[in-house]
């Protein structure tokens, strides 16, 4: 890997390690105050953003590894990683949710007073180290790994939105009730983004066809190379966030303009598709096709 890449990939790691630090730090401010101030929804925020900056943390490591370069033990690289931190990223979230639900029923339960001026501020503040933090990974390079990141500190700053209009109710009607409800309420909101997360990654990790690809559209578009008579046998896969892999087997008229079938097929499949890593076969009209069961040839 050349010194301008290294110089880009740590570029765009960097946003992700200025976010973990902002995060963990503030955290230790929201969790002290929270529990000197009786306040759920501020010490369920501090436990956010704790869970943010493993996930910050386990992102930038992500984003390392993924852009290690290939090795004779692993020929495509790392780029796996990006899909383990996302699942393990979104199932942490799932792990919070449920605290947070928990902790709410109880709360409701047995309703604990709140100093709701201390609750304000501190969310407040909370609120701004969170939109840094968005605006930081807004800023850097987007994919599923960042995308995970960012559910994090979405869920996060909702969360001290919750905490700051808690407090602000509690200081001027001291209505301590709508601390769990509003720790539930952005409950929800997580539980819904982070079963979406887990579902792509868990896609990905099963190797499964990416979803802004359509193969049977892929198969059409090759069907139209000049000289190819049928495909079948079409594999398309990713071994990271926005790294498509594509192999196939093309029937072609004549065996001996096989390089210019090549050719315009793997730029069509760039263009169109940004599918760049690509291997084609080429099999001979007069030879057998061996169809896979799913797989079958598309005639011209």
């Amino acid at each position: 890997m050349n010194h301008a890449n290294d110089h880009t990939h740590n570029s765009a790691a960097l946003p992700l390690v200025l976010a973990t630090g902002l995060t963990l730090g503030y955290a230790a401010v929201e969790a002290g105050v929270g529990v000197w101030a009786g306040s759920l929804a501020l010490v369920a925020d501090a436990g956010h953003m704790v869970n943010d900056a493993a996930a910050l943390a386990l992102a930038a490591g992500a984003a390392w590894l993924a852009r290690r370069p290939p090795s004779s033990r692993h020929s495509y690289g790392l780029g796996r990683a990006e899909f383990l931190a996302a699942l393990i990223n979104s199932v942490a979230m799932l792990g919070l949710v449920a605290w947070l639900t928990v902790s709410a029923v109880k709360r409701l339960q047995a309703p604990q007073a709140v100093m709701g001026e201390a609750v304000s501020l501190t969310a407040a503040v909370g609120l701004a180290i969170n939109v840094l933090v968005a605006w930081l990974l807004a800023r850097g390079e987007k994919n599923l790994n960042t995308r995970a990141a960012m559910l994090h500190v979405m869920g996060d700053l909702l969360g001290s939105v919750a905490a700051l209009v808690s407090g602000i109710v509690i200081a001027f009607t001291g209505w301590t009730t709508i601390d769990p409800l509003l720790s539930m309420a952005i409950g929800g909101l997580i539980l819904i983004s982070s079963l979406r997360l887990l579902r792509e990654a868990l896609h990905g990790l099963m190797e499964g066809t990416p979803f802004a690809i359509d193969p049977a559209e892929v198969a059409s578009a090759l069907a139209t190379v000049p000289g190819v008579v049928a495909i079948h046998d079409l594999h398309v896969w990713s071994v990271g966030p926005e790294r498509p892999l594509l192999s196939a087997h093309l029937v072609v008229r004549d065996i001996g303009q096989w390089d210019d079938v090549l050719a315009v097929s793997r730029v069509l499949l760039a263009e169109r598709f940004a599918i760049r890593h690509t291997t084609l076969q080429p099999e001979s009209l007069s030879r057998p096709i061996q169809e896979e069961p799913c797989n079958a040839a598309l005639p011209r």
